[in-house]
């Protein structure tokens, strides 16, 4: 088996220290790459320092075609990045496909951003101080980026790092999650096709222990993280007085209304959401607040559809749940069920481990203090409540430390803007699970589920830097 290269400013490389990648699923061999030495680590770092100047400068329309080739090529070679991403993440292909679809998008959008990224004027005679004074705000690139992405979206979440970078001209360096590197590396292929300056990029795998470094050094001013809470907020407390920006974890919620009558869709969504890519989302459903004149319904109908859920060989694609990341990932969600239900929560369906694969479990009453509710599972498990009201309801979501997207299944308009006012998340998802997202909209938690936005358009500002230039003397 060939060795795939990772990329030092644009140009592939490989070194001694080689690493194997196999599959969740069964072991199988996904593929062979190296960890970048700290020799090219140096070089990838510098480049982007050195470069960063330059491209800035790069013309809209530059940095816009480098993104339409990426999410040309990305869907013409749909098929073989989706088996690749099955491959080494054990996601059902169904989901993989999924995956590449939005990436297309993402890097579709911002093509298309980068060509309207024009900045705003203001005029300033609205004070007598200031007649005559214009105001032109424009946003330029903090400096070069150091993206760190995770396993479970390996091609999407890379591209939402690396696609608003190169749309403001902010050079970025990529350190993809090692469990998953080799479609972060395929990506890096298509972006040599394109005319990018050298230094403007590289896919660096390194391990985990090597990114403190990367994070520290002062030639790379902004770090989007995205991943576990305890190693971002590790990175925020080592770089105080850099641009951080993580989109951590969360326990996310749906709350289903009294007034929602197609309870067996609002069951059908959270069946698939909960256990959808082994449950590993940060925005899978993991708590479930139902009205009791509701909930008997509501539950019958959730185990039933979870039941109904394929699960084994993730290139079927009549497989919905697939291995989780490792066999570890899946001894810890077992442990966590088993407590769950020591302490006294009932098992209506699942809890069952084989391997890296954990079977779609569904618990009822289950103690507040059970990490299943408290933490979040990562993995293929959905926690049923009954509640006597909504406002209790929301009560229950906002407990969480976390506060990433909610779900609220309502026809009331003015429940939704309560909703939306009074829950402490990043989003509010009316009349469906917590676990949507449009590749283009603001996305990001508050409390301890991150800081900052992604979202093409979001995250370009959260990647630059507003610039005030005032003119004079003008007839307004």
């Amino acid at each position: 088996m060939t060795t795939t290269p990772y990329w030092v400013a644009g140009q592939p490389a490989t070194s001694e220290d080689l690493v194997e990648i196999r599959t969740p699923h069964d072991g199988a061999l996904a593929g062979r790459t190296s960890n970048a030495t700290a020799e090219d680590v140096e070089r990838a770092v510098a480049a982007a320092h050195a470069v960063a100047g330059d491209f800035a400068d790069l013309p809209a329309h530059a940095r816009a075609t480098a993104l339409d080739h990426v999410s040309r090529r990305l869907a013409e070679r749909a098929d073989e990045v989706a088996a690749l991403i099955t491959a080494e993440s054990g996601k059902p292909v169904k989901w993989s496909r999924i995956e590449v679809t939005r990436a297309v998008s993402t890097f579709r959008w911002a093509a298309e951003e980068a060509r309207r990224f024009s900045g705003e004027l203001q005029r300033l005679d609205t004070d007598p101080a200031a007649n005559g004074r214009l105001a032109l705000v424009r946003r330029a690139p903090r400096g070069p980026v150091l993206g760190i992405a995770p396993f479970n979206f390996p091609l999407n979440l890379v591209a939402h790092k690396v696609a608003p970078a190169l749309a403001v001209g902010a050079p970025i360096v990529v350190k993809p999650a090692p469990a998953t590197p080799l479609v972060a590396l395929l990506l890096g292929e298509l972006l040599a096709e394109t005319d990018l300056p050298a230094g403007s990029w590289s896919v660096l795998p390194v391990p985990n222990e090597v990114a403190g470094g990367l994070a520290e050094d002062p030639r790379l001013p902004v770090v989007s993280f995205t991943g576990s809470g305890p190693v971002g907020y590790s990175i925020l407390d080592r770089v105080p007085r850099k641009h951080v920006v993580l989109e951590l974890g969360g326990n996310a919620a749906a709350v289903v209304c009294p007034d929602w009558t197609d309870l067996d869709r609002a069951a059908q969504r959270i069946a698939t959401f909960s256990m959808y890519q082994g449950g590993q989302s940060c925005i899978s459903v993991q708590r479930v607040y139902a009205h009791e004149d509701v909930y008997p319904a509501l539950a019958e109908a959730v185990v039933a559809h979870v039941r109904k859920l394929g699960t084994g060989d993730p290139t079927d694609p009549a497989t919905d749940v697939g291995p989780l990341i490792n066999e570890a990932a899946a001894r810890r969600v077992e442990t966590w069920v088993d407590e769950a239900v020591a302490a006294g929560a009932r098992l209506l369906t699942g809890g069952r481990r084989e391997g890296a694969t954990y079977e779609p479990t569904v618990l009822a009453d289950v103690p507040a203090d059970c990490k299943v509710v408290d933490e979040e599972v990562f993995g293929p498990v959905v926690v049923l409540d009954s509640v006597p009201s909504v406002e209790e309801a929301f009560d229950r979501v906002n407990a969480s430390r976390f506060g990433l997207q909610a779900g609220l299944f309502t026809h009331d308009v003015r429940l939704a803007f309560r909703a939306a006012k009074r829950l402490a998340v990043g989003g509010v998802i009316v009349g469906d699970v917590p676990s949507f997202r449009a590749d283009q909209m603001p996305y990001g938690g508050v409390k301890e589920s991150g800081t900052g936005r992604e979202g093409v358009r979001a995250a370009m500002e959260d990647l630059t830097e507003q610039r005030v230039l005032v003119l004079t003397d003008l007839e307004l």
